[in-house]
């Protein structure tokens, strides 16, 4: 069923740290939960560590490690994933304990620590663990220890600490990140507690806990029973409501759904009845379906059963869905977010009407006015893209559909994320996407794209829409080095369709600069100069004729040598 609502996470926590019987406790924890954009951007912290005693300067490592943390991690930019701004946090903080160690390495200080931090992120948790603190989760009726001690036994009674903060300088952490579920309950304690607590018992304590502040009072007060003699602590949180999914979760859950099966008029797939197919690819097919439930139609794009076995093209299809509900315009395509799917499409809004590409099959080429005006709409369209780091790539006639005189772009099949292939994306994509009648040529020629690649597509887009043909001719999509597309030829706009101003060319021709410094340095410009007689394309008009209209010069040439000729043979004659 097609869901809108908004889920905030939400948790429970309770913590407890008591020296025991030792004259101090080196034992420090906290936790954090952000308010507003920082729940979603950054998520909640919670951080125990176990200062070494023998490093006599333990209890300061500890509280260094857990209070740096939580204030460090909270400051590194939103744009940063979680495991990258924890791993750059906790790794300057070892350093520096690293650092203050070998200060007063001649006094025997040392700056250890063990660290285990669990962070909670709309329906992930990550954690970051190194030492022999622990972290378990008590999830319907399971308890399991998430962590791995980093001891080294050297008989039956002793043990050493084999990797901890500040013990080195390298650091060697471990991390995992693991979905959620509501009721999920983590624990975590530090030795005094876990080493000394019969596991049983230990257990018990846990599932029978409806408290938990009690839970952590009873598990602090079973370690003392159990004659523990170090210090006791143990954090508490459980999950009482799941957040909204983010970027990458929403990419991991669809990657691992199936390709539906072949789909026919009246058959139901997930509460949606296909009424008929709309359009189908060597790649794709799309059908107009109706949501049972509601009784609204949408249109369903669903993966080709060729590539059933081609993790670049499901990775591509995934980010599809991911990517349309990021973008808000009138003039894309709305991406509908589905619940509870058994199989792999992508939902969007049923836009009715022809395709640009079909329109102009029909009538050949439209009138300048309102050529202007559906570029000029689409522009702002682009622009909803450009403003998520995100660039189209194959903007086309095909994908865009007209509702009324409003243009609208339905595919993402192409799209680039700025940083999305470092974050969640496995596979590189050697080949240019796109269609080559429209793409930029520094898509084949392997220069740096950005947003005047767009403008490139647009540019062209809008040429065919003037002229019914296209700005370098046929032979454009065979050029693939930099020495081929200098041979084209640009065939000014008003050869083909007088109606079309001079200046407007010269700002066509402009966008449609091989070389994408020399085209427009925003989309607003390249409008406004569609808009706004540029006085100087209109000098453009003194240009040489050659470089005006070559064809013409060159007909003027061949026509006087003719002449020339016939006059020389008529005096010899004579």
């Amino acid at each position: 069923m097609v869901s809108h609502l908004q889920q905030t996470l939400s948790v429970s926590i309770a913590q407890r740290s008591d020296a025991g019987v030792k004259p101090q406790n080196e034992d420090c924890l906290g936790a954090h939960v952000p308010e507003s954009y920082q729940l979603t951007s950054k998520g909640i912290v919670a951080v125990i560590a176990d200062g070494v005693s023998a490093a006599e300067a333990g209890k300061e490592a500890a509280e260094t490690c857990v209070q740096g943390f939580i204030s460090d991690y909270y400051s590194t930019p939103d744009s940063w994933s979680v495991k990258q701004s924890a791993q750059r946090v906790l790794t300057a903080l070892n350093r520096w304990l690293y650092g203050r160690g070998q200060h007063y390495l001649d006094n025997q200080k040392g700056y250890v620590t063990t660290l285990s931090t669990l962070i909670l992120k709309s329906r992930s948790a990550y954690i970051f663990h190194v030492g022999d603190s622990r972290i378990y989760r008590l999830r319907n009726g399971d308890f399991e220890q998430i962590t791995h001690d980093h001891v080294t036994r050297i008989s039956d009674e002793k043990t050493y600490l084999a990797r901890a903060m500040g013990i080195d300088l390298m650091l060697d952490i471990d991390f995992q990140q693991l979905e959620l579920e509501a009721g999920d309950l983590f624990i975590s304690t530090t030795d005094g507690i876990h080493d000394w607590v019969d596991p049983k018992h230990f257990k018990t304590i846990v599932a029978e806990a409806t408290d938990l502040d009690l839970l952590c009072e009873q598990l602090v007060n079973a370690g003392r029973e159990a004659e523990s003699n170090d210090n006791l602590s143990c954090q508490a949180v459980r999950i009482d409501s799941l957040g909204q999914e983010n970027d990458e979760e929403v990419f991991r859950r669809l990657s691992q759904l199936s390709f539906p099966p072949e789909l026919s008029s009246g058959m139901c797939i997930d509460g949606f009845r296909i009424i008929s197919q709309l359009h189908a690819s060597q790649r794709s097919q799309l059908y107009l379906v109706k949501e049972e439930v509601t009784g609204k139609q949408f249109a369903m794009k669903t993966p080709s059963a060729n590539f059933i076995d081609d993790p670049a093209y499901i990775e591509r299809f995934v980010m599809e869905e991911w990517i349309g509900q990021r973008i808000e315009s009138p003039y894309v395509a709305k991406v509908i977010a589905c619940e509870h799917r058994t199989f792999l499409y992508v939902l969007m809004e049923y836009i009715e009407g022809p395709t640009l590409e079909q329109v102009l099959e029909e009538r050949g080429h439209l009138e300048v006015k309102q050529s202007v005006a559906l570029i000029e709409q689409l522009s702002k369209g682009l622009r909803a893209f450009h403003r998520k780091e995100t660039l189209h790539q194959d903007l086309r006639p095909a994908n865009i559909v007209l509702q009324g005189e409003k243009p609208v772009i339905i595919d993402f099949g192409s799209v680039y994320v700025a940083g999305v292939d470092e974050i969640i994306s496995p596979f590189s994509r050697d080949i240019p996407l796109g269609t080559l009648d429209y793409s930029a040529p520094e898509y084949r020629l392997n220069r740096t794209r950005g947003e005047n690649s767009d403008q490139f597509s647009l540019a062209v887009i809008l040429y065919e829409i003037l002229t019914g043909k296209l700005p370098f001719g046929d032979d454009y999509h065979k050029a693939q080095a930099v020495n081929e597309f200098s041979r084209l030829k640009y065939v000014p706009a008003y050869i083909h369709n007088p109606h079309v101003p001079l200046w407007m060319d010269g700002s066509i021709r402009k966008a449609l600069s091989f070389t994408a410094d020399l085209r427009y340095e925003s989309m607003s410009e390249f409008i406004y100069d569609l808009t706004h007689p540029n006085v100087k394309f209109i000098k453009a008009d003194l240009r040489p004729l050659i470089e005006k209209n070559p064809l013409l010069l060159w007909k003027g040439i061949s026509g006087l040598l003719l002449i020339t000729q016939l006059l020389t043979l008529f005096f010899l004659f004579k």
